[in-house]
């Protein structure tokens, strides 16, 4: 249910206490006995509150010697470049991880400014140390938790291929650190604050220049600017905030940051849809100031906190669904990247719109479809086998012109920018074309719902297999695939997949509430999108039982 607020400006009392969340962070001692208080590697690393005791000092402290002990174990000798958001707690989780990143000797590279570091800057990083060779590979880590709430913090680490890090890595990293939290943190190595700044292994790297001055190689920039596309950008408080000025400024592009305040409150943005702040660049109500003011600009982008995620937002259309906006830009670059190989493919997640299937075979490519994460996107990425990666959740990244790889991990920037590409070199918006595309192809219905389920049932919906879903039909049509793992890797999904000619459903259980997420998509219309998730909860219910 939408809250009766939603999509209105924030009130003095949807604010966070930043003084407390703070104060909590150092003063409370998580309880490694009980599971919420531990450290868990989610799709996008270690996320919680200090004041709910899930991201305090004591987590951070054990997680980054962790990833010390990691990179030992896998001879990563390199730089490891420290970024953070402006999350309230992000600065204090920024400073616990440099204390102990310096006391255990890895070389660090922190911002030269001290200011924001976008998640793409740091992939873009580590890609571009690392393109010399094999030697003294470096990896990065993330201060952030991504669109999540202001009183959130987030913990990411990037190794050497420089996109998310995998379950396997992930895993290692988790369960070290909680080994240290139960140990009362005894084997953790750590220094002052101001003497890990001033360490000889703590270096300073210009993350905005070597990002921002590289753009005309993975994007058509003189385009843009002959074209003279008007550009809104709006950092929604958050890491792209100084990225934004200084494309505008190095490239001589006609853009405006719309809004740039940084507040760790967020006190400028407007309510989600649960009544929440939330920084997602996707969701209308979220986006609703800049939507406003869509007939200001050519093209109007958002970013979330740390410009992985984007939102387009045009004059015909408003805000663009992610799904949408994902089809556009593979139709497009499949057609203006001629250095890209014939054999290039593209990816998506199992849960990302079938248009995009259907884009795919008009151009003759390949599709990689994956589980849930964009980790899945890296190998592919970073090898030039997938040209582009794109997750439904307003995630996307793909290769330089040339066919080399920019960024393994999602990056927001980017794909804004390419929206005013579109509009420059083909003359109509990304919501236009995406018209075109309905036009060939039908009006798909999507939407994402979620349904109770128990611990145990989660635990059965993530393990199931394909014989255990008994149902033939869905919707009133056969069902053609029952899907456990996905067809592009051949991964666990950790869940269930039933696609029939017209439609599809995924259910998948979520990581941190007593719910299993169903997606699902329709070409017949809402109607049958409706009776498909309506069957998507029998279909479930059925097979957990059985």
């Amino acid at each position: 249910m939408v809250h009766e607020r939603a999509g209105k400006p924030a009130q003095p009392s949807d604010l966070v206490d930043v003084a407390r969340l703070v104060t909590a962070y150092y003063t409370e001692a998580p309880d490694p006995s009980v599971a919420e208080q531990r450290v868990s590697f989610g799709t996008s690393g270690h996320r919680g509150s200090s004041l709910s005791t899930a991201f305090n000092d004591a987590h951070i402290a054990a997680t980054s010697q962790a990833i010390c002990e990691y990179r030992a174990s896998q001879g990563i000798d390199g730089p490891l470049f420290l970024g953070k958001d402006t999350h309230a707690l992000s600065e204090p989780a920024w400073a616990t991880a440099l204390e102990v990143f310096a006391a255990n000797d890895v070389t660090v590279l922190v911002d030269s400014a001290d200011r924001y570091t976008p998640t793409p800057a740091v992939s873009h990083a580590i890609l571009r140390h690392n393109s010399s060779g094999p030697a003294h590979r470096a990896d990065g880590v993330v201060v952030t938790p991504s669109h999540n709430p202001p009183r959130d913090g987030g913990f990411k680490y990037n190794p050497p291929d420089g996109g998310p890090a995998g379950s396997d890595v992930t895993g290692w990293i988790q369960d070290r650190a909680n080994a240290h939290l139960a140990g009362g943190l005894s084997d953790v190595r750590r220094i002052p604050l101001h003497k890990a700044r001033a360490a000889e292994t703590t270096s300073r790297y210009d993350f905005m220049s070597a990002y921002v001055d590289d753009l005309p190689s993975v994007l058509d920039i003189a385009a843009i600017r002959s074209a003279g596309v008007r550009i809104g950008a709006d950092p929604l408080g958050g890491a792209s905030v100084d990225y934004w000025g200084a494309i505008a400024e190095r490239h001589g592009i006609d853009l405006t940051v719309v809004n740039p305040l940084v507040d760790p409150t967020w006190r400028f943005m407007t309510l989600d849809w649960d009544g929440k702040i939330r920084m997602d660049c996707s969701s209308p109500y979220a986006m609703a100031s800049l939507i406003d003011r869509r007939s200001e600009f050519g093209i109007a982008t958002g970013n979330d906190a740390d410009a992985d995620r984007h939102g387009i937002v045009t004059p015909d259309a408003g805000l663009m669904n992610p799904n949408a906006y994902l089809a556009v830009a593979i139709e497009y670059l499949f057609g203006h990247r001629e250095s890209w190989g014939s054999d290039a493919a593209i990816g998506k997640t199992l849960v990302s719109s079938s248009m995009i299937d259907h884009v795919a075979q008009s151009l003759g490519r390949r599709l990689v479809e994956v589980p849930v994460g964009f980790k899945w996107f890296v190998p592919g990425l970073l090898d030039g086998s997938v040209a582009f990666g794109g997750e439904e959740s307003a995630g996307g990244s793909f290769l330089r012109l040339d066919g080399s790889p920019w960024s393994t991990d999602k990056d927001g920037i980017l794909l804004c920018l390419l929206a005013s590409e579109i509009q420059a070199v083909t003359g109509s918006s990304p919501s236009e074309h995406y018209a075109r595309l309905v036009e060939r192809f039908g009006q798909p219905a999507y939407a994402r719902i979620d349904a109770a389920a128990t611990r145990e049932e989660k635990a059965v919906l993530a393990k199931l297999a394909p014989e255990q879903v008994t149902a033939t039909e869905l919707a009133g049509e056969p069902i053609v695939a029952k899907l456990t793992s996905a067809p592009g890797n051949g991964a666990a999904i950790g869940g269930l997949k039933v696609t029939t000619e017209s439609g599809w459903f995924a259910a998948r259980p979520s990581g941190t509430e007593d719910v299993y997420k169903i997606y699902a998509e329709s070409f017949q219309g809402k109607e049958h999108l409706a009776r498909i998730q309506e069957e998507a909860r029998e279909v479930v219910s059925a097979a957990l039982a059985g």
